[in-house]
């Protein structure tokens, strides 16, 4: 089966990749009870989000060996199992939370609670819708390159085949022998290459169903997503308005801060200019102290020597 979600992509490709939008508010009782439900979910998306990483890891195992090895594919499989298990389960609990969501005729729009929950149940569902884009687009570019693969086998022995004819048989369910009947396995090389078209044709065939389910489950959520188109709009502009608030906000604090060091940075500076001239000032008086003192200390010297020769006896004849 091709891909069929182009369009469904095309009509998001302005959406932010993350999508991903934290509130952390505290409004007690029922508000506390759908956090939780929240953060549920949002563990749930990030577990399929880290089963598709090991998808993509064993899609690459399997393509690097002509022939993989039985393990590997049937862990495959169980990792396609389970992610199909959390997806429905995601599904049913956002249409669980839609429901619970109260209609648009009735909605107070001026409830911050009404907001928040709306807010935080379209941001699940398009987490959800991206982790399981990823998903999809792993599985239809593992298709491809097995496709390839048989391809470039059937060339090995000699069959040659368009992209179209063996999109047609693969997408009809026609048996692969349309095209390996004639091939005469004879040879190392044939047989090798026989073995590793049916593995391939083996794993496009297990692909098929989990592109159809992927398909049906994306329309039915791109179906929700349309409906409730305008609620989508406000809750985006009421996200950039507040984000706008948020920017302004940290943008005032960071010029209050900004003015507080150059406050801070002056009241220093002013500080050691009074200092200095403090310094300056003390030695100005500690200079004039000592010349002045030493100034009064000459004349009096002076004044005691002469007071002394005036006064020294004259020595006898």
């Amino acid at each position: 089966m091709r891909d069929r979600l182009a369009e469904l992509n095309a009509g998001r490709a302005g959406d932010d990749e993350d999508g991903s939008v934290a509130v952390s508010v505290d409004r007690g009782g029922f508000m506390e009870d759908f956090f939780r439900k929240v953060e549920e979910v949002r563990g749930v998306i990030d577990k399929i989000s880290s089963q598709v990483n090991e998808v993509k890891k064993k899609h690459s195992t399997i393509l690097s060996a002509p022939n993989p090895d039985e393990r590997t594919k049937e862990e495959l499989e169980q990792l396609t199992a389970e992610i199909k298990k959390n997806a429905n389960l995601v599904q049913t609990k956002l249409k669980t939370m839609q429901l619970s969501l109260p209609p648009e005729d009735q909605a107070n729009h001026s409830s911050v609670d009404v907001r928040i929950q709306k807010t935080q149940y379209f941001v699940l569902t398009l987490k959800f819708v991206d982790v399981m884009t990823q998903y999809n687009t792993t599985q239809v570019a593992f298709r491809e390159k097995s496709k390839g693969r048989i391809q470039r086998q059937l060339e090995i022995t000699g069959k040659t085949t368009t992209n179209e004819e063996l999109e047609n048989m693969l997408e009809s369910g026609n048996p692969l022998s349309i095209f390996t009947a004639d091939i005469i396995p004879d040879s190392h090389i044939n047989r090798e290459a026989l073995n590793e078209i049916e593995s391939r044709h083996k794993d496009i065939m297990r692909l098929e169903s989990t592109i159809k389910e992927l398909r049906e489950m994306f329309m039915d959520i791109a179906m929700l997503v349309e409906t409730q188109g305008d609620m989508v709009n406000n809750i985006e502009k009421n996200v950039n308005n507040s984000a706008d608030c948020v920017y302004k906000g940290s943008e005032e604090c960071k010029k209050a801060v900004r003015y507080q060091k150059r406050a801070r940075r002056k009241y220093i500076i002013l500080a050691l200019i009074a200092l200095v001239i403090i310094a300056v000032l003390a030695l100005i008086v500690g200079l004039s102290v000592g010349l002045s003192t030493k100034s009064n200390k000459t004349p009096a010297s002076s004044s005691s020597s002469s007071s002394s020769s005036t006064t020294t006896p004259a020595n006898p004849a």
